[in-house]
């Protein structure tokens, strides 16, 4: 494994891109390759972003609340475009959402709180089922 590309993004009014940029760095610091959308995508700039730039994930930084209107809407946006890219969450997800957000289709959701080495875990489970499916 290694150099993986990975987005991430925030999508929707979510202004704030601290953990986001954390987050990149984490990965970038793995080895993934790492590309950052930036502040107020749509869904369709980043499921657009992802197909352009080849991407094997999507991670997306939700703490505004929107979770469940955004990121089953940016997972219908990828495969729209005829993509099967796992779309991650991370951010704020009230546990009672976590089923849910998971049957949309979202591959994974991290909460607040978790480490480094959790984020990179996931990351490689996720990306290691997408090759054991495909």
């Amino acid at each position: 494994m290694g150099g993986e590309r990975i987005l991430v993004a925030k999508v929707g009014l979510d202004g704030h891109d601290r953990g986001v940029k954390v987050v990149a760095r984490i990965l970038r610091d793995a080895g993934f390759e790492v590309i950052y959308t930036g502040l107020f995508q749509t869904p369709e700039t980043v499921a657009a972003a992802a197909v352009d730039e080849d991407v094997d994930a999507i991670g997306l930084s939700m703490l505004s609340g929107a979770h469940m209107t955004l990121a089953p809407a940016v997972v219908a946006a990828v495969r729209a475009r005829g993509a099967d890219i796992p779309v991650l969450v991370g951010g704020i997800v009230p546990d009672h959402d976590l089923a849910e957000l998971l049957g949309t289709g979202v591959a994974a959701v991290l909460t607040p709180g978790a480490t480094a080495e959790q984020i990179i875990d996931e990351v490689r489970r996720v990306l290691d089922a997408e090759t054991t499916a495909g």
